[in-house]
């Protein structure tokens, strides 16, 4: 009997802007219905906190069903499938947080609490009433009510907000039972078998990676990690860690001038020529051709996911 097929996911890409700390996903546009045109669990580059202001429906976490009602507030780490199916017409307002970049601000030169903090904010996805988290809603919501108003120094208020979130977040989890994780995902044959290879590639991508590493980390022969990582992904584990690395020279060549050959070398690119030739497969253009018209040019990686059955689509 040949063996059965697994679900497909999708990984979407999220940008922070310039010089923000958030990514804010909030007003009318994001009234509607939720989950009925998906064909397929989903998973984030960034942690996503949400805010159901009304509606009814499921959040599917992995392989778990919850239901969801008015008030309530999600906490999904990177990496993490889920897909959320509304009954009827939902109001949700969404965040999209670097947890490392702001605990590394939050905790500077103490690498131990940045580990111990992050371990606990990315420890499980999660689902629960306002009222069961009182601290950590109102952090959320303040935070939602900043991005939308827009008022003089919400750039400065902003990254304090998103750390206090993370800071209630990591005491919740850190405050529960492994017993009582709600979202955990199994230890079977899912995206969780290769999550530490997607998290190792997010933290080393400018280092020299090979598959036979990654399987390694993760437990599995190396035909194995490759087929598991390519039913669920659609991608080859080679073909995603330049796309991380293009991620990160987007973002690189965004923040600073630094010449491409810096850039590439600090993305993990072993010359010019390869930077280019990968950074034309994803966005269709050359790094010097998007530098100099990034705010026109019509691929970037924010307008764009990557599907596990249709591989580019626009957003």
């Amino acid at each position: 009997m040949g063996r059965k097929k697994r679900d497909k996911l999708e990984l979407r890409f999220y940008e922070i802007p310039q010089g923000e700390s958030v990514l804010a996903l909030c007003g009318e546009q994001w009234i509607g219905t939720y989950g009925h045109n998906d064909i397929c669990m989903h998973f984030h580059n960034l942690l996503e906190i949400g805010y159901c202001h009304y509606g009814r429906g499921l959040l599917v976490l992995d392989d778990k069903e919850h239901v969801y009602e008015d008030g309530m507030v999600s906490a999904i780490p990177s990496h993490f499938p889920h897909i959320t199916v509304s009954e009827d017409v939902d109001s949700w307002e969404f965040l999209f947080l670097d947890p490392e970049e702001l605990v590394r601000e939050l905790f500077p030169g103490d690498p131990r609490a940045q580990a111990e903090t992050l371990r606990a904010v990315n420890k499980r996805a999660d689902l629960f009433l306002a009222e069961e988290q009182p601290e950590f809603a109102a952090a959320v919501r303040k935070l939602l009510r900043e991005a939308r108003q827009k008022k003089p120094y919400c750039r400065e208020t902003m990254p304090r907000l998103a750390q206090l979130c993370l800071l209630e977040l990591a005491r919740i989890q850190g405050e529960r039972a492994d017993g009582e994780t709600r979202g955990t995902p199994p230890d079977s044959a899912s995206l969780n078998q290769i999550l530490p290879a997607l998290r190792f590639i997010d933290e080393h991508f400018a280092g020299p990676i090979r598959a036979a590493e990654l399987a390694g980390r993760c437990g599995l022969s190396e035909p194995q990690f490759r087929r598991i990582f390519e039913d669920h992904i659609n991608m080859t584990p080679m073909d995603y860690l330049n796309l991380i690395r293009i991620q990160n020279a987007c973002k690189l060549m965004r923040k600073s001038d630094v010449s491409m050959e810096i850039v590439a070398a600090e993305c993990g690119f072993p010359s010019i020529s390869t930077f280019t030739r990968n950074f034309r497969k994803f966005l269709d253009t050359t790094p010097y051709q998007w530098k100099q018209s990034r705010e026109n040019f019509p691929h970037s990686l924010t307008e764009f996911q990557i599907s596990a059955q249709k591989g580019w689509q626009t957003l």
